[in-house]
């Protein structure tokens, strides 16, 4: 489905001459405003022509790969007229004819993209082009774009995930019988002597709730450490992932969770999550000289077990920022559960869904044909449109949500993205890759990019690419169209100058 093409005006009858009748002195002031009347339908009359021939030269013009996209011109200067002015006019008839010439390269962009792909591209919330935007296509990781946004709006910015441990009162340090370590659901607890992959901006420590066992007295423990992820379910992985997804690129998903379920001695993720982080907190307390008995395990804390200290997570914003820079599964997963909690106890992945779709239709989201499956996206069984992601980016655009994005050649997951191009520095966006092997396979590969570029007349862009198909994966797939894109974008608002148009 490709972009309406511009309407063609009808030459405007004009009346036949009125008879001559003599004016009234008195009448003069409402003709002069008559007049002044006129000047807006005149200009706005001069640019729809303007802009149905750009449209014309543009359907006159060659079609052109991906990888021969046309040049484009400059942009227009920024525009600071009050709308309250009549001079204001030509201002608006400019944006229509940018708005018009950004819509027929899209679309010279569009043809060339696979059918099961789509693309959309909205001006400060107003849709220019839009081209599958109504069919369903995975979304890969953009998937997360929803999740973090439905999780600050619920939560709270300033949300924070307690990690806590409870313990019989200690006799002369002795603590006679089981050290609880409970979960609160944060999702990046970090314990030191483990080298991760990747490090989280804002890692929760729990080392410094090792250290507050110590600070309360307690120098032995005679049962067990006890891991207590019960906050949510024990569905640690989604059953709709592939086989090499599960435990690699996400899970265990638990609500007691510590380096992404590894511990020291193995390279492997742990099956189970309570008793991974169990693991690791024993052998904190070892480390500070804190004796243990019966080693680890997981279990549920039993009733009137005392806490005794506690350690909170970043803000949620910071947990959100954190997820999207590096695009963590896991965070995803356990934001979703988190959603779930709220609604029901355990937290479960389709209670998380639930809220998360009922809240993403709230915002005003196109909801048809949109399904979830997950919260990190690793599922094929998502199903988003292009036409919902950009209608959830205009929503996210003034929240926290979007400050956490990846910059273009500057961080995160695009750190490595649009070098040396005009957008560098300045476009921000969410990235989304599924590698299914082999390459014809069904579910296809996926490369998506949603995000934002601010123009320079301060104006904001959102756009939303989604690749579903055979080879996108490859830089040789998925550059060409990023990179013909972003051209496209850089140069908007594209148009006459408004200052032509206006009355002189």
């Amino acid at each position: 489905m490709s972009t309406d093409e511009p309407s063609h005006e009808q030459d405007i009858p004009r009346p036949a001459p009125a008879p001559s009748v003599p004016v009234r002195y008195r009448l003069a002031p409402l003709f002069g405003l008559v007049v002044l009347g006129l000047i807006p339908v005149a200009a706005l009359t001069a640019l729809l022509v303007w802009s149905d021939d750009i449209a014309d030269e543009y359907e006159a013009s060659e079609s052109v790969g991906a990888e021969t996209f046309e040049p484009i011109g400059e942009p227009a200067a920024a525009l600071t007229t009050s709308i309250s002015d009549y001079r204001r006019a030509p201002v608006d008839l400019a944006r229509i004819g940018a708005d018009n010439e950004l819509a027929t390269s899209l679309e010279q962009l569009a043809a060339f993209i696979d059918g099961r792909s789509c693309l959309a591209v909205s001006v400060d919330g107003r849709q220019v082009s839009t081209w599958n935007g109504d069919v369903p296509v995975i979304p890969a990781s953009t998937n997360k774009l929803l999740v973090g946004g439905a999780a600050i709006e619920l939560l709270g910015a300033d949300y924070r995930f307690s990690t806590a441990v409870a313990a019989p009162a200690p006799v002369d340090g002795v603590v006679e019988g089981d050290l609880y370590l409970i979960g609160g659901g944060d999702p990046l607890l970090v314990a030191g002597g483990l080298e991760l992959d990747e490090v989280p901006a804002a890692p929760t420590s729990l080392d410094l709730l090792a250290d507050s066992v110590v600070a309360a007295g307690i120098t032995s423990i005679r049962g067990a450490v006890v891991g207590d992820a019960s906050r949510y379910d024990a569905e640690f992985v989604n059953p709709t992932w592939q086989d090499g997804d599960a435990y690699v690129e996400a899970g265990p998903i638990g609500g007691l969770l510590v380096n992404d379920g590894r511990v020291v001695g193995r390279s492997a993720r742990q099956r189970d999550p309570g008793e991974a982080a169990a693991r690791e907190f024993a052998r904190l307390l070892a480390d500070r000289g804190v004796a243990v008995s019966n080693g680890w395990r997981a279990g549920l804390l039993e009733p009137g077990i005392p806490e005794i200290a506690s350690v909170e997570s970043a803000p949620l914003t910071a947990v959100v920022s954190d997820m999207l820079t590096r695009s963590d599964n896991d965070t995803a997963e356990m934001l979703l559960k988190e959603l779930g909690y709220l609604v029901a106890q355990p937290g479960t992945t389709s209670a998380g869904i639930d809220v998360l779709e009922r809240t993403v239709r709230s915002w005003g989201t196109p909801m048809d044909e949109v399904v979830f499956a997950d919260g990190s996206g690793l599922s094929a069984d998502n199903q988003l449109t292009c036409d919902a992601l950009v209608a959830v980016l205009d929503h996210l655009e003034e929240t926290p949500a979007a400050d956490g994005l990846p910059v273009a050649g500057r961080s995160g997951t695009l750190i490595d993205e649009f070098l040396g191009s005009p957008v560098e520095g300045r476009l921000v966006g969410k990235t989304g890759t599924l590698s299914n092997p082999p390459v014809d396979a069904d579910p296809p590969e996926v490369k998506a990019l949603a995000g934002y570029l601010d123009a320079p007349n301060g104006e904001t862009l959102q756009f939303a690419i989604v690749l579903n198909g055979a080879g996108y994966v490859t830089t040789e797939g998925y550059v060409p169209f990023w990179s013909a894109l972003a051209d496209r974008l850089a140069v908007h608002p594209t148009g006459p100058d408004p200052a032509l148009l206006g009355p002189r």
